[in-house]
């Protein structure tokens, strides 16, 4: 959990709010020629861990594992840069934190994918994201929606 006021009102305490151990149901929406699966739910664990910086120009790190999936990293420096690493692979984009309280991520892949996410809290234990992804000539490819649920612990007794 965080110490920070919610909803969040800097980057900081936005990423610091993102830790946690969650529960997910997402579903994926591919913008095809009408095949018949053009529609997948699933749910998933995921574990985030938010690792501060001591320089200036770093806000920190997102350290996401997922139950069925590699470990990725997410680095945000604090002009708005933004650096995706998975297994060995690193990919560049942006982020911005809006007023509203969300932030939107916004990477670009080796081939020409856009891929946007926007993250935002409507409890401090409810998270949502929306991603879009376009191919280079601007075509949408996919979408997605996400719910993650924090997993959080009765108190003792």
């Amino acid at each position: 959990m965080s110490d920070h006021p919610f909803p969040p009102e800097d980057p900081a305490a936005f990423l610091s709010l993102c830790a946690g151990e969650w529960m997910s149901l997402r579903s994926r929406f591919a913008l095809s020629d009408g095949d018949d699966e053009w529609h997948q739910s699933e749910r998933g664990e995921v574990t985030v861990r938010f690792e501060s910086s001591e320089l200036a120009s770093q806000l920190g790190d997102l350290v996401v594992q997922p139950a069925d999936a590699p470990l990725s990293r997410l680095e945000f420096c604090a002009d708005g840069a933004l650096t995706f690493k998975q297994q060995g692979d690193e990919q560049l984009g942006q982020w911005r934190f809006w007023t509203d309280g969300s932030l939107e991520l916004t990477i670009t892949s080796p081939d020409g994918v856009l891929v946007q996410e926007r993250i935002w809290f409507t409890r401090v234990n409810l998270r949502l994201r929306s991603t879009t992804a376009v191919d280079a000539d601007g075509a949408p490819r996919e979408g997605s929606f996400c719910t993650d649920i924090r997993r959080v612990s009765k108190p003792a007794a």
